[in-house]
């Protein structure tokens, strides 16, 4: 398992350098920005916390005897600052999901994530534990990946593209895949070395399954 800065052009986009003979790659793919806004950046919950900041501050300006056109006001006084950071987090959501691509090939996770410092994070089937597919809407989904042994990563490395609150020892994870079970199903497949199709040219033409185990990873799936 390692980990580089990337300062040169990708002879294969997401990838570090060509696979070595006898490695293919059986998919690619990004996170979807809009599920990553909210599964790692929380728009829906900012949202749900500023609409009650400011109620409760129109609300606070009732009770100390303001009128309601000034006790509006008040509130309104929020919205600025509310939509502003709210338009922040979709950005870094965007920005974040065009500079990442994850890879899977018969013997290996590639993660290339990062913005302004890329970085490549390179995941040998060996080195992986067990895989978590944490199941959202439809098929969408995200994988959570358990190292073997005393491996470690840095979660701040790794952010948002690790399992929350994972810090003394992160998990990579794969996330806001919009097909993500069946993503999960390929990941499965490869670690027994028996996947047979390029997901990347049949998004569908996987069968998702609740549990798969095999010598090299255990799948799990979980609501």
């Amino acid at each position: 398992m390692s980990h580089d800065h990337d300062h040169e052009p990708e002879p294969i986009p997401g990838l570090p350098g060509l696979p070595p003979p006898g490695e293919e790659i059986l998919w690619q793919g990004s996170p979807d920005w809009r599920l990553l806004e909210q599964q790692a950046f929380h728009v829906r919950g900012l949202s749900l916390y500023f609409g009650f900041f400011i109620v409760a501050r129109g609300l606070a300006a009732l009770i100390d005897g303001a009128t309601l056109p000034a006790a509006i006001g008040a509130s309104l006084m929020v919205v600025p600052l509310a939509a502003l950071g709210l338009a922040l987090m979709r950005v870094l959501a965007w920005v974040n999901a065009r500079a990442t691509i994850y890879t899977i090939t018969n013997r290996r996770v590639v993660m290339r994530v990062g913005v302004a410092l890329p970085m490549t994070f390179n995941l040998p089937f060996r080195r992986i534990a067990a895989a978590e597919l944490k199941r959202l809407d439809g098929e969408a989904g995200e994988i959570a990946l358990t190292l073997a042994g005393t491996d470690r990563l840095a979660y701040l490395h790794l952010w948002p593209h690790a399992r929350p609150w994972r810090f003394a020892k992160s998990s990579p994870m794969l996330r806001a895949l919009p097909n993500g079970v069946a993503v999960a199903e390929l990941l499965a497949q490869a670690a027994t070395g028996t996947a047979q199709v390029n997901l990347q040219e049949r998004p569908v033409g996987l069968r998702s399954t609740d549990q798969v185990e095999g010598s090299s990873a255990v799948m799990t799936a979980r609501a």
